[in-house]
């Protein structure tokens, strides 16, 4: 699995995981620590997943930790640190994940896309974002 972790001095801001051919064991990119857990589950014809809940682990999360999936098209995201500093330009792909738990970014469509995105609700409108 091919992942690049990017961040500024001490502060992990992104995580891509670029398309690659299928896994065939469970793996996570992501660090158990991470905010936002992203991995790639595994099981063969006829295996099961029993019935199950998750129970009520109060977590405390800072920030909107999300997750963007490219289904078609290609764009580029800039990836910006704590400082609003510019840390990284990095171009997407179909099948491409971004993991963001830290900083900013900015995308540019190079091409007519769609993303996948996955984040941490509930969304409070416009005004949880501050352009820069």
């Amino acid at each position: 699995m091919d992942i690049e972790t990017i961040g500024s001095g001490e502060e992990t801001i992104a995580y891509i995981v670029r398309a690659s051919p299928a896994p065939t064991t469970t793996e996570f990119p992501t660090p158990d620590e991470c905010l936002q857990q992203v991995g790639f589950v595994v099981h063969g014809a006829g295996s099961e997943i029993p019935r199950h809940f998750h129970r009520p682990v109060e977590r405390a999360i800072v920030g909107t930790p999300e997750v963007l999936v490219v289904r078609q098209g290609r764009c580029e995201i800039d990836i910006y640190d704590s400082n609003q500093e510019l840390v990284a330009t990095r171009e997407l792909r179909p099948d491409d994940v971004m993991v963001m738990v830290g900083g900013g970014h900015g995308f540019r469509m190079l091409e007519d896309t769609i993303l996948l995105e996955v984040k941490q609700g509930p969304y409070f409108g416009p005004d949880e974002k501050r352009q820069f």
